[in-house]
């Protein structure tokens, strides 16, 4: 029997399956029958009604939290999704499961078509999938599973089992997905990037031709009020999208058809910081089975190099997306403005491009892995592209949470750190003063609403991402105060999907996989802390996630 099972069925009992074990606190036992509602056999579902299948960051995050009820439980949960890779590399964004109905999710398998339209690119033949990815969180997900019990995972062969699926699913982003030419990752639908409808997609969007609204039914709409969802106008543009890719047979890069032609390619800074943090628990997954990690340590400093260069802005504090498909001049801002950093001023103008205006050199451009079986040689680099220069394509002056997400990186320069910390706690996000929670957009944005989806909500998995990065970079007390605002909402609002940034309130759906997870992980470290505290000789488990330090397992 595992934790979960036993903190809900049999709470006079208590089996560690992290050393030393946390606390049976009302929250712990809450969120651990938050995560057996939504377990599916071989997997967890975010949420019963609204999210009934597989997604692949959820999955996730919902592993890091997992590993402290039951390690088994969270390396199975990285096994199924992982199961349905695509042989070019690429994890779907969705597995579906076939025995919900088709109409109880929109897009559904009948309109991925992966078996079909995905044959050339690998899709699987037993499994139906979305042809989409999302942000890579999943070797960084891996290693910390791993060091729950790493006595389990050594006996399973864990990780000697995934580390070729997630060498190749590094590969397929680098190699394939390297659409500026310089290094970096490009997302090719907002619902890659995570954050489908933040106001940082509105001006690429706007040369999309939104797909008829009688074409389609949304089924989020059953289950979510219409104020907190994207608007149809929105998913019109997503279906219209994905489509066109899907029609295009999924491919991707130059002469590929789609990637390198597609209306939607941008460079976002969320999604390429997660690389760079799963590049380096790449790495420690390879010297864990024996192999040399330094080429990936070393490609993961390139990645940050080139992530400052083409994506940071001092005007604006923090990272900007950059729009590969913007007019040369004149940027691609939505016309909304956005503030300078002191907070004065609406629009920028040329000073929001000016940053990254040469090319990016070529030793920013890491190269695809090589691995097909187990760890081997250092990857050896592709052949990019003509590099394109950085101030030929337009930053988007828009403030999302994303810009703030490299803050998980320790490589990060020490004056950008402290532009980063500035601008969280400043104006924009309010931190620690107007915001309990980190709001996903701008709070003095024209498009900011607090209450629809990424257009200003408070996400848990943001706020987590961030309570990393201060902790990381030795803002112990914001971090302390962040960690112990995620706790207090996960818990009074019923582990929320997100929440109105200023007040708590709870929005979208309750019972949410992911917060119940992160929660499980925030109180795991409180509870280390407090004992590291209180006895000599424990070590601190979960502190220095993203930190090179960090090498070792908890036990054995």
């Amino acid at each position: 029997m595992d934790r979960s099972t036993q903190l809900t069925a049999r709470p006079t009992e208590y089996e560690s399956a992290y050393d030393p074990p946390a606390p049976r606190t009302s929250l712990h036992t809450a969120a651990a029958r938050v995560l057996d509602a939504n377990w599916t056999g071989r997997s967890t579902v975010p949420s019963r009604s609204l999210y009934p299948h597989q997604w692949s960051w959820d999955s996730a995050f919902i592993a890091i939290g997992l590993r402290h009820l039951s390690p088994l439980r969270a390396q199975t949960e990285l096994e199924t999704l992982l199961a349905a890779q695509w042989a070019d590399g690429r994890v779907p964004h969705i597995v579906f499961n076939p025995s919900v109905p088709l109409d109880a999710y929109f897009p559904s398998p009948d309109f991925w078509r992966s078996v079909t339209a995905g044959r050339t690119a690998g899709a699987p033949r037993t499994v139906q999938t979305s042809g989409i990815v999302q942000p890579p969180v999943h070797a960084l997900a891996a290693w910390l599973v791993h060091r729950a019990d790493p006595g389990l995972s050594r006996a399973r062969g864990f990780l000697a089992r995934i580390h070729p699926q997630l060498a190749a699913w590094h590969r397929y982003l680098l190699h394939r997905r390297d659409l500026g030419g310089a290094g970096l990752v490009s997302v090719v639908h907002p619902w890659e990037q995570g954050m489908d409808n933040s106001p940082c997609w509105d001006a690429p969007l706007a040369r999309i031709t939104p797909a008829p609204a009688r074409s389609f039914r949304r089924a989020d709409l059953d289950h979510g009020a219409p104020e907190d969802r994207p608007t149809d106008l929105d998913y019109g543009r997503y279906v219209r999208l994905a489509a066109d890719y899907r029609d295009a047979g999924y491919r991707d890069g130059p002469g590929g058809g789609h990637g390198d032609g597609g209306e939607f390619a941008v460079e976002d800074p969320a999604f390429n910081a997660l690389l760079i943090a799963s590049e380096h628990a790449l790495a420690r997954i390879a010297e864990e089975l024996g192999a040399a990690g330094t080429a990936r340590h070393a490609r993961a400093e390139r990645l940050t190099a080139a992530l400052v260069e083409r994506l940071w802005d001092p005007a604006a504090g923090m990272f900007l997306s950059r729009d590969l498909r913007a007019p040369a001049r004149g940027g691609s801002g939505s016309g909304s403005g956005t503030r300078a950093a002191d907070g004065s001023g609406d629009d920028r103008g040329p000073a929001w491009q000016a940053r990254g205006s040469g090319p990016a050199p070529h030793t920013h451009s890491p190269g695809p892995a090589r691995q097909t079986t187990g760890p081997g040689p250092a990857d050896q680099p592709h052949s990019p592209g003509p590099v394109r220069e950085a101030g030929a394509f337009g930053l988007i002056r828009e403030r999302s949470v994303s810009g703030l997400v490299p803050l998980v990186l320790p490589g990060l320069p020490r004056e950008i750190v402290a532009a980063l910390v500035r601008t969280l706690c400043g104006p924009h996000f309010g931190l620690g003063d107007r915001t309990r929670l980190v709001p996903s957009y701008d709070l003095l944005g024209e498009a900011f609403d607090p209450h629809r989806y990424w257009r200003g909500p408070a996400w848990f998995n943001t706020s987590w991402l961030l309570e990393r990065g201060l902790r990381v970079h030795g803002e112990r007390e914001r971090a302390d105060a962040l960690r112990a605002a995620v706790l207090h909402l996960a818990d009074t609002t019923g582990f929320a999907e997100y929440v109105d940034p200023r007040t708590g309130e709870a929005c979208g759906a309750t019972g949410f996989g992911w917060t119940a997870a992160l929660a499980l992980d925030l109180q795991h470290e409180l509870h280390q802390e407090l004992l590291k505290g209180a006895r000599e000789g424990v070590t601190e488990a979960a502190t220095g996630t993203f930190d090179k330090s960090d090498e070792g397992g908890d036990r054995g």
